[in-house]
C-alpha cells in the first residue's frame, strides 16, 4: 500500500514527453510492426511523475534507451482503466474500439508495479486475458492486494512472471505467486529480501514512510531490486532480427 506523499513534479513537461513518445511509437508501428508496451504502476498515493520512486525511474531509463519501438508509461495504481485504454490505443484499436485478431497476436505487453501497483499489475493482466491479449511479463514488487483482488494467481495469458518481496514490518508483500495454468506461465521466481541486517537510508522518501512502513519503503528504494526488475524488462525489448522469431510470444486464446 504505502503512504507516500504525491510530490510536485512538472505534469506539463511529463505529459508532453508522453505524447511525443506515443507519436513515435505509433509511427514505428506503421513502419516496423507493433510497438512493445511497458506499463508501470506506482504504489500508495504516489504520482506517476514522482521521480523519487523507483518505478518512475525505471520507466525514464527505458524510455531514454528506446526512443522508438517501445511505449513506456507509468500510472497511479488507481488508474488501471486508463492504462488499459492506453494499451489498446497504442496497439492499434480500431474506430469501433476493437483490436483485430492480428493486432492481438502481435501484442507485446509488459506490466510491473510496486505495492498496490503490484496488485493492479495482475488485475490489468487479467483484464487483457478477457480480451485474448497476451502479456510477455509481469513483475510485482512487495505486492499488496487491494480489496477484491487476487495478486497471487497469474492469469494464463502471461508468459512469464516474477515476484520480489520482503516479510518484515506492518506492511509487506505477498510471498508467493503461482500460475493459473503452469503449462502457459513460467514463474521466474519469488525473490525474498531482508532489510533488518541490510538497512537502506532511503533519504529522499518522506520521514513517515521511513518510520511507519520502513521495510516496505526500503525494498522500493533498493537499487539491487530495481536493477533486477529493469533487467528483466530489458531482456524482452527489441530483440535483434535474428532473435525475433525465437522470441515471438506463443499464440494465446
Amino acid at each position: 500500500m504505502a503512504i507516500h506523499a504525491e510530490g510536485a513534479a512538472d505534469h506539463g513537461l511529463t505529459a508532453k514527453a508522453e505524447t511525443e513518445q506515443e507519436t513515435r511509437a505509433v509511427e514505428t508501428r506503421h513502419d516496423d510492426g507493433t510497438p512493445i508496451v511497458v506499463i508501470g504502476f506506482v504504489g500508495g498515493f504516489v504520482r506517476h511523475t514522482d521521480t523519487v520512486h523507483s518505478p518512475v525511474q525505471v520507466a525514464e531509463r527505458i524510455r531514454e534507451s528506446y526512443p522508438s519501438g517501445v511505449y513506456v508509461q507509468v500510472f497511479e495504481n488507481r488508474r488501471r482503466e486508463d492504462a488499459h485504454r492506453k494499451i489498446l490505443q497504442v496497439l492499434g484499436k480500431t474506430v469501433d474500439g476493437e483490436l483485430s485478431d492480428k493486432a492481438k497476436q502481435q501484442a507485446r505487453v509488459i506490466i510491473y508495479g510496486m505495492s498496490w501497483g503490484g496488485s493492479e499489475t495482475v488485475a490489468l493482466a487479467r483484464e487483457l486475458k478477457e480480451e485474448k491479449i497476451p502479456v510477455l511479463l509481469t513483475v510485482q514488487v512487495d505486492s499488496v492486494a487491494k480489496v477484491g483482488q487476487n495478486d497471487q494467481v497469474i492469469p494464463a495469458n502471461v508468459a512469464e512472471a516474477a515476484n520480489f518481496y520482503q516479510t518484515d514490518g506492518l506492511l509487506h508483500g505477498t510471498a508467493q505467486i503461482r500460475a493459473e495454468e503452469i503449462a502457459r506461465t513460467r514463474i521466474l521466481g519469488n525473490f525474498r529480501y531482508e532489510y533488518k541486517k541490510k538497512s537502506l537510508s532511503c533519504d529522499n522518501y518522506p520521514w513517515y514512510d521511513r518510520m511507519f512502513t520502513k521495510y516496505h519503503t526500503q525494498i522500493e528504494c533498493d537499487p539491487e531490486v530495481w536493477n533486477r526488475v529493469e533487467a528483466l524488462i530489458r531482456e524482452r525489448l527489441l530483440p535483434s532480427q535474428g532473435e525475433r522469431s525465437a522470441s515471438e510470444p506463443r499464440p494465446w486464446s
